[in-house]
């Protein structure tokens, strides 16, 4: 089973966000951050789950493991809902794409055991130094 913990952050609310996703594929680790402009932190959350998503399915990743510290995200997940109109596209894409993988669980971490939490706060840090595209 494939480990993926992701994490979105912002510097504000809304303010400049990142994206953190730290996979685990038997002791093989992959880091993906990204710098994703001015949004709120749960929007973050979202995007980083999509991107998570699809970066396990381009891998052919079959059977995986979320972990997230979002008590937001995990709750839409698990409910196939999310309320606000604001995340309704991001998560809808979310929730289909999960449904491509013959194994998909999400789980709530606390933050400071998410892995991906650094990498999503890095990504803010390197596009204000003009240093991640």
């Amino acid at each position: 089973m494939i480990e993926v913990y992701i994490d979105g952050a912002s510097a504000g609310d809304p303010g400049p966000s990142g994206a953190g996703i730290f996979i685990n594929n038997n002791g093989n680790v992959e880091r993906y951050q990204y710098f994703l402009g001015e949004m709120n932190n749960h929007e973050a959350e979202y995007i980083a789950l999509l991107k998570g998503i699809e970066i396990c399915l381009e891998k052919g990743y079959r059977i995986v493991s979320f972990r997230t510290d979002s008590k937001a995200v995990v709750s839409a997940m698990e409910k196939e809902f999310v309320k606000k109109e604001k995340y309704k596209v991001i998560f809808s894409q979310a929730l289909e794409l999960s449904r491509q993988f013959d194994l998909f669980f999400i789980k709530w971490v606390p933050s400071k055991e998410n892995r991906a939490d650094e990498l999503a706060r890095n990504a803010i840090l390197h596009e204000r130094d003009g240093k991640c595209k």
